[in-house]
């Protein structure tokens, strides 16, 4: 630093389409340029696919294969592979750099394990990288808060919003016994699960208390359903907004879904093209989807309760 300039001396491209990148990656990458002399170091990954050339279909010719011999065919476990750029990170010299990576004296590849080799291209990719994610993904050494309530609206998440009524008159539901175990295992892994409803809601009193008592679980009775109801039951339990996750279907529940620490939608909830949800369920309201939200909070948990054994890496730890 000279004069109050920062001079660069190595670049670092790192692309956030790979999420599973650690702070040792990166460091043991730099390490490689600033002890082992390179001027240029990419990020890898050994894949064991066997490649085959392409052929025009008009040509009458066989398609070979640049690393596979067809008469000798290995076991993909028992062949070392090869290795493909995985696209994480990018390093060079300051020097190589402005050459245009051009006259590069010394260039090394980085290889890093399958588990966190993710990339992201197209939306498929998707629900693989957050299971990756929350695996083998890097948290930092900032504790995340574990979620003590969850709050669930009934109608639209519990039930899929549908009332049958009898002949006599009354009114029924269907609710999923899959979202009740769902809520059961939330329940013995001491989380509270609390059902919440408007005084607006369609169902009558005495049947959303039973779908409660089917559920196992308290029932809230509000007037809007708004942050400020939410709030003074956390006053009354002593909790902070980080602490507490939500389910929610419609656009009268983005108030909170915006402010709870964890929020969770249906995937056929209408206030999903409202806000961006945490979690969007794979399973729709009344089929599935609090079970879904509910190992999804659990395993949230697990990993938050791991005890962390990486590196955090700043200006201070270069």
């Amino acid at each position: 630093c000279s004069g109050g300039v920062l001079e660069v001396d190595i670049v670092c491209h790192i692309q956030a389409t790979s999420p599973c990148l650690h702070p040792h990656h990166i460091r043991e990458a730099l390490q490689m340029i600033t002890e082992q002399g390179c001027d240029y170091v990419f990020s890898v990954v050994r894949r064991h696919q066997f490649r085959w050339e392409e052929v025009d279909k008009k040509d009458d010719k066989n398609p070979t294969s640049p690393n596979l011999n067809v008469a000798c065919r290995p076991r993909r476990q028992d062949w070392r592979g090869e290795l493909y750029e995985n696209g994480s990170f990018y390093f060079s010299t300051r020097k190589a750099w402005e050459n245009g990576l051009k006259q590069l004296e010394k260039m090394a590849y980085y290889e890093m394990l399958p588990e966190y080799s993710v990339d992201i291209d197209v939306d498929i990719d998707w629900p693989v990288a957050e299971q990756r994610v929350l695996r083998f993904g890097y948290f930092g050494r900032e504790e995340k808060a574990v979620v003590r309530l969850f709050l669930c609206k009934v109608s639209g998440c519990l039930t899929n919003g549908q009332i049958f009524t009898s002949v006599s008159g009354e009114d029924h539901v269907a609710i999923n016994a899959r979202d009740v175990a769902g809520i059961q295992m939330l329940q013995r892994d001491n989380i509270e699960v609390i059902l919440m409803t408007s005084v607006n809601e369609l169902l009558s009193r005495a049947l959303l208390e039973k779908v409660a008592q089917l559920a196992g679980c308290g029932l809230r009775f509000g007037e809007q359903l708004d942050g400020l109801e939410v709030q003074w039951l956390m006053k009354e339990k002593k909790l902070r907004w980080d602490e507490v996750a939500f389910m929610g279907s419609e656009s009268e529940d983005r108030e909170i879904l915006s402010q709870v620490g964890l929020n969770g939608v249906p995937s056929d909830a209408p206030v999903a093209d409202l806000i961006a949800a945490k979690y969007m369920c794979q399973r729709p309201a009344g089929n599935g989807a609090v079970r879904e939200f509910a190992e999804y909070i659990l395993m949230l948990k697990k990993k938050s309760l791991m005890p962390v054994h990486q590196e955090n890496i700043d200006r201070a730890n270069f």
